[in-house]
This record gives C-alpha cells, sequence and structure tokens, in this order.
C-alpha cells in the first residue's frame, strides 16, 4: 500500500494593516493588505479562514517563517500563538483581504489587536482553508449561527444564487449589534436578541420553531458549541438532515479559552457524532 501524502503545511503570508472600521459596539472590521498577500487566493469557500499569527513576546523567528520549523527548534513557550477568523472578503484585483472580529473588551487576544491596531502595521497569517459554499442546487437554505459566524454567514448570503429560499439566523447581544448585510432579493436576516438570556438559547429555538419548507436543504450552523451540539441533534435527528448536506462545527465554548477549547474539540466532536448519528 502507497504511503499517505505529506499533509500540506498552510502558506505563510504577511499582511500590512491597510484600514479598520468599527462596525458595532463589538465587531471591528480590519482590512490587510500588501505585497505579502500576492500569493494569498482562496476557493470560493464562503467560510474560508486564515490563522492569525501573534509571535511570543521578545521572540523573534527565523526567515522565511515556517511554523514547522518554529515548533521543531524553538521551546514550547516560544512557539506563536493563532486565531483562526473567518475571511468576511477577499479581493483579489486590490489584493485586500478583510476580517471582522468580536471585541469583548481586553478579553482575548485578536480581539484587543483588532481595536488597538494601527494602519501600518503588519501581521503574519496562514491559510486560507474552508470547505463550505451554499450549493445553487439546493431547494433551501439554513444558516444558523452567532457572532462568531456572523461573518461567514454575510458571506453566504452574498455568494447566493438569484432567487434562492434562504433562513437566515444570528443571534447577537442585541439591537446594537445587527449589522446591514447584503441579501438576495426576498430574503432577509432575522436577528435574534440576546438580551439576558444564556448564548444559544434564542437560536435553538428559532430553528426548532421553523416550519422547514420542502425538498433539500443546505444548513451551515456554527457557533457556540453547547449550542451546536443542541441544533446538530435536532437536525440529524428530528429533521432528518442528511450529514452530507450540513456544515456544522462550534467555533468557541463558553467557560473554555481558545487555548482549551482546541485541545479538546477533537474529542468532544468525535464524541458528538457518536452519540448524535441516527441508529439502524
Amino acid at each position: 500500500m502507497a504511503d499517505s501524502p505529506a499533509r500540506k503545511a498552510p502558506q505563510a503570508h504577511e499582511a500590512r494593516v491597510v484600514r479598520t472600521e468599527r462596525l458595532t459596539p463589538h465587531m471591528v472590521r480590519v482590512a490587510l493588505g500588501g505585497e505579502g498577500l500576492s500569493g494569498f487566493a482562496t476557493d470560493g469557500s464562503t467560510d474560508a479562514y486564515v490563522k492569525l499569527v501573534f509571535p511570543a513576546p521578545g521572540v523573534t523567528y527565523p526567515e522565511p517563517f515556517d511554523m514547522g520549523r518554529i515548533r521543531e527548534e524553538f521551546p514550547r513557550e516560544q512557539w506563536p500563538t493563532t486565531r483562526t477568523y473567518t475571511v468576511r472578503a477577499w479581493d483579489p484585483a486590490h489584493r485586500e483581504l478583510v476580517i471582522d472580529f468580536v471585541v469583548h473588551g481586553d478579553e482575548g487576544l485578536a480581539g484587543p489587536w483588532a481595536a488597538r491596531v494601527q494602519p501600518g502595521e503588519t501581521i503574519r497569517l496562514l491559510g486560507p482553508g474552508g470547505g463550505y459554499a451554499p450549493d445553487p442546487a439546493a431547494d433551501w437554505h439554513l444558516l444558523a449561527g452567532d457572532e462568531s459566524a456572523l461573518p461567514a454567514i454575510a458571506a453566504a448570503l452574498e455568494q447566493m444564487p438569484t432567487g434562492a429560499v434562504v433562513h437566515a439566523f444570528v443571534e447577537v447581544a442585541g439591537p446594537a449589534e445587527e449589522q446591514k448585510i447584503t441579501t438576495p432579493d426576498g430574503v432577509t436576516v432575522t436577528w435574534l436578541h440576546r438580551g439576558d438570556r444564556a448564548v444559544g438559547e434564542a437560536l435553538i429555538t428559532a430553528v426548532r420553531d421553523l416550519a422547514f419548507p420542502p425538498g433539500d436543504v443546505h444548513a451551515f450552523v456554527h457557533g457556540e458549541a453547547g449550542a451546536v451540539k443542541d441544533l446538530r441533534r435536532h437536525l440529524r435527528l428530528d429533521r432528518g438532515v442528511p450529514l452530507a448536506r450540513l456544515s456544522i462545527s462550534g467555533y468557541w465554548r463558553l467557560g473554555k479559552s481558545d487555548e482549551a477549547w482546541r485541545a479538546i474539540k477533537r474529542d468532544w466532536n468525535a464524541q458528538v457524532e457518536r452519540e448524535q448519528e441516527p441508529q439502524d
């Protein structure tokens, strides 16, 4: 049996901050550009993502930047920290990459960076990856998520074919967090205001209460892992949505840091799949 091909390391790019914009009280947009993005390209996925690279304080890495080499030659405490973010938009003609960040004060790493970064500063990124785009052959589409999934949901709405039937639900803290999104004619976003309710509660209720249109659904459901787990069970077991027609994942986990969630995410997902797949 032939050996499996080695997994290709994600390409590293160095980007320059072009501008920033406060979209809502808790969402900041950062536009990146520069010659370092000359080799950047997406494959049309509306959930395309990159990993932003934050160096360990006081550490300089050899050029050309190579995460594999760094992990081999540097002690673990000197490795860069990465954060995964959706590509909100990529304009190859102008070589401009747009990323939206959820910001909650000084909480986290990438959010505070986005809130304070100035034009002209640089950042490295790896990627892109991705795998979902709305299937134009689907009879209808379901898009559901919280703030963390909003960039991907907005990108998906902008790529929907004319005449698409779409039910889009986005849970945010309150009215001030709503955004203007370009949608196909006849399609509107249902904004769900969390208020004092638990994260994901409004989203779960909205999807469960939806009268599903007939026919083949292509669904994109992402956000807080606990809520996503509940919705996955509902879509797979109650609604019978085939796994192949469902892009679903927990982007984050309530009560867990990004590192802590990434450490358990693979096992968490495997357990959810074992628990929730329909039995013959």
